[in-house]
């Protein structure tokens, strides 16, 4: 419920303004933080399933946000990079959201954050464990 909170008040900075969704914001998150990924490494970072990772693909490519290539020896495998357009909008983006984080920090001493990262990354942790591997039910080729 925090997660979603969290996402939706962030989200009001940027939908309007940029027509983006929340979906659409992570993958560009994603893109921004650590480069270009496929499809199927997009889902495992923001642990969106697989329609919501393609269908946000899909309004990104339509807006010029993003670029999709095809892997030249393997056809089904397609690498999903950030256009020039997309850098631009994700540069605007995260002061906004860096700044709406900072406002819910706020009030916190520097080793209560210490310490809910180190909570939240064993929450996380114990999460993945419970959910296990990716059995392939989701599968598909990126």
């Amino acid at each position: 419920m925090l997660a979603n909170t969290v996402s939706r008040s962030i989200a009001r900075l940027y939908a309007d303004r940029f027509g983006i969704t929340i979906p659409e914001w992570r993958v560009l998150a994603i893109l921004g933080d650590s480069g270009p990924a496929t499809s199927a490494e997009i889902r495992d970072r923001t642990a969106m399933d697989k329609v919501q990772v393609s269908r946000a693909i899909q309004r990104l490519l339509a807006a010029r946000l993003i670029s999709r290539r095809t892997d030249p020896v393997d056809r089904r495998r397609a690498t999903i990079t950030m256009s020039a357009k997309g850098t631009a909008v994700y540069r605007e983006i995260v002061p906004l959201a860096l700044s709406r984080e900072a406002i819910l920090l706020d009030g916190f001493t520097t080793e209560e954050r210490q310490m809910l990262d180190r909570l939240l990354d064993r929450l996380g942790d114990r999460a993945g464990a419970l959910a296990g591997p990716d059995d392939g039910r989701t599968g598909g080729v990126d």
